[in-house]
């Protein structure tokens, strides 16, 4: 997959079967327009093309609204396409100024004279434009003029398989792994560096790495722990991972630590992935060390049987 970062690095294609859209999560419905894009570009010995916008339209036209999370950031999403089989990425940076295209010079500047479309494929509800003022029956009635066909993936289709990014930001906010992870087709992950922390779990027999996420508006869980699987330098752990306060020695600030099982490598400032396979209960204060420390080997038990499933 080629990724490009602004139209003026894209070279027009001879036979370009294009969708656009944030496509935050790559889910399910999203993934059944980009097989189609994908089905339709091979049919005619063409090419996959996805247009997606960076930062979050969100962020930009709302700087103040701290409120959305995401469910990847780009690298993330980028790795998602590529295992999706999409030819061409292009990344087009969304700026107020870019907010302020029409339908019709958006259509005109990236879909006919950078891409050269000859089908795009749209989601039942996609409008794109100021204002979102472009449609699917704008498009259908003008194609002709635009020199591209267009199909959309209807609502039937969509609403069958039930599934939206909003639905499973907030399944994950509530700790409910297992909507998220079905809706998502694949279980939900992040990256994060690992840093120091206090080393209180390798006092108790159970050394954590603490996790950082450097970008701010990625969607951590709902507090708790959780079974997981750790990908590091290749290789596939599985672990234990807990989020939150750490109320029994009075933690100040939500954290990410995890526990990863029959390893013991130095990882300080290291990237590595977590996929989040199963929750195991909520985040609890404990009357002792003690008391956590019983509870944490309980955890591990049933961590592991969530992980052979």
């Amino acid at each position: 997959m080629k990724i490009y970062h602004g139209i003026e690095d894209f070279k027009k294609l001879d036979y370009a079967v294009v969708t656009s859209g944030t496509f935050d999560g790559v889910h399910i419905g999203h993934q059944k327009i980009l097989k189609r894009i994908n089905e339709i570009a091979k049919a005619n010995q063409g090419e996959s093309v996805l247009i997606t916008f960076w930062p979050h339209p969100r962020l930009v036209l709302y700087p103040d609204d701290t409120d959305l999370k995401l469910l990847n950031t780009f690298e993330e999403k980028a790795e998602l396409l590529k295992k999706e089989g999409i030819d061409h990425l292009l990344r087009i940076p969304f700026t107020k100024e870019f907010s302020n295209l029409t339908s019709e010079e958006f259509i005109k500047k990236v879909l006919v004279d950078t891409i050269g479309t000859k089908k795009l494929v749209i989601g039942y509800d996609h409008r794109f434009g100021k204002n979102r003022e472009g449609s699917f029956e704008h498009l259908k009635a003008n194609s002709g003029t635009y020199g591209f066909e267009v199909e959309e993936i209807s609502r039937q289709d969509i609403d069958n398989i039930g599934v939206s990014s909003t639905k499973i930001r907030e399944a994950l906010s509530e700790g409910n792994l297992e909507v998220s992870n079905a809706l998502l087709g694949r279980p939900y992950s992040l990256n994060g560096r690992v840093v120091k922390g206090e080393k209180l779990g390798r006092m108790i027999g159970f050394p954590t790495a603490n996790i950082e996420v450097d970008f701010r508006h990625k969607l951590i869980p709902a507090d708790g722990a959780y079974a997981v699987q750790v990908k590091y330098a290749h290789n596939l752990y599985n672990g234990m991972l807990n989020i939150g306060y750490r109320p029994t020695v009075s933690g100040t600030r939500r954290t990410i630590e995890v526990n990863i099982f029959d390893f013991n490598q130095d990882i300080y400032g290291e990237s590595i992935l977590i996929n989040f396979i199963g929750r195991i209960r909520n985040e609890m204060k404990f009357a002792d060390i003690d008391a956590l420390t019983h509870q944490l080997t309980q955890d591990k038990i049933t961590a592991e049987r969530i992980l052979k499933t």
